[in-house]
């Protein structure tokens, strides 16, 4: 993007809430996301962060130490994207309003983990497809009946509401929205500052079914996932990746999907699918050089997958990179970001 392009564009606002028993961690993941500013690595305005508290500052976290700003919920009514921690802020009410204003006046509401109980509580998620914790996934559907509770996906995106599981997870949904704002080469940077993976689908089971004791003592797809990234561009089979692990393809299959929540299949159309965005983003190639490059064989079928998992075509997505625009269009209904078998 050119420089003089660049100083146009206004800065999106991201504020994270604070109250009183709020997670230090779920909090400083949005900190350190949305908070260090990447403009001149992503060559574009990086967001402008505040933190705000709802109530008397300083506010007491929920393990004893406490946090000072001085901004009060009067931040939410400019803040364009609203994140809530993990904590116990379900009984605050001017922030549960400050909440309900904002999302009237079209801003973006996301939450990490526990958090998803303070937009329950604002009536936020009423209808809604969400996600919390897996721990108290079964009470937030007792509280709030209303709310369609998913406790086996990673984050939900529904549009102008995104919630998430627990702690790691809320590093993951908030690369997503990095990804949505300014596309898979700037997530990317960022999660390589952080030393995490860049990406991972918001339909990844929370946690691993087999129980740990079965499981062998470090991951046996590290090196065979690895290698496969390198080579999308080929023919690429489970009976191959099975060889590289190993393993028989019955048995690669079954402890692929107990340690990753996807098939090898959806893994590898997810992986060719990230491609393609972040080649789409940072080349001028067509459409068909695309889909041969990141293994789609043909550019029909690119749009098709493409479309599915993007929720846009390629050229609506390469177009939009292009314009500036930063969002790739999304549906006019919410949809949970998660595997789905072809």
């Amino acid at each position: 993007m050119r420089k003089d392009a660049a100083k146009k564009i206004r800065r999106h606002n991201v504020v994270a809430v604070l109250f009183d028993g709020v997670s230090p961690f779920e909090f400083a993941v949005a900190c350190e996301v949305f908070g260090i500013d990447r403009s001149v690595d992503i060559g574009a305005p990086w967001y402008r962060f505040k933190v705000c508290a709802a109530g008397p500052t300083p506010i007491t976290t929920g393990i004893g130490f406490t946090i000072d700003t001085p901004h009060g919920l009067e931040a939410l009514r400019r803040a364009d994207t609203i994140i809530v921690p993990a904590g116990k802020g379900e009984d605050n009410e001017p922030l549960l309003e400050a909440l309900r204003q904002a999302h009237r006046r079209g801003a973006r509401i996301m939450s990490v983990c526990t958090g998803a109980f303070i937009l329950a509580a604002a009536g936020l998620l009423d209808g809604r497809r969400a996600t919390t914790h897996w721990m108290h996934a079964a009470e937030l559907a007792r509280r709030y009946p209303l709310v369609k509770v998913d406790p086996d996906v990673l984050y939900v995106d529904d549009g102008d509401i995104l919630t998430s599981a627990g702690t790691a997870a809320g590093i993951d949904l908030c690369l997503y929205v990095v990804r949505l704002d300014f596309g898979a080469e700037a997530a990317n940077i960022v999660a390589r500052r952080m030393v995490v993976p860049p990406h991972r689908d918001g339909g990844q089971a929370q946690f691993v079914s087999q129980p740990i004791s079965n499981l062998p003592t470090c991951d046996p797809f590290t090196e065979t996932l690895a290698w496969a990234i390198e080579h999308l561009d080929a023919d690429l089979s489970v009976n191959e990746l099975a060889t590289r692990s190993a393993m028989s393809p019955r048995t690669f299959a079954r402890r692929f999907g107990e340690t990753h929540g996807t098939t090898p299949h959806q893994w590898l159309l997810r992986q060719r699918v990230l491609l393609a965005q972040r080649l789409l983003e940072t080349t001028d190639l067509a459409v068909d050089l695309v889909a041969t490059q990141c293994g789609m064989g043909s550019a029909a079928n690119l749009r098709q997958h493409f479309q599915r998992i993007v929720r846009n075509t390629p050229q609506g997505y390469r177009r939009c990179f292009q314009q500036g625009c930063g969002q790739p269009e999304r549906p006019s209904e919410g949809f949970a970001v998660e595997a789905v078998d072809a």
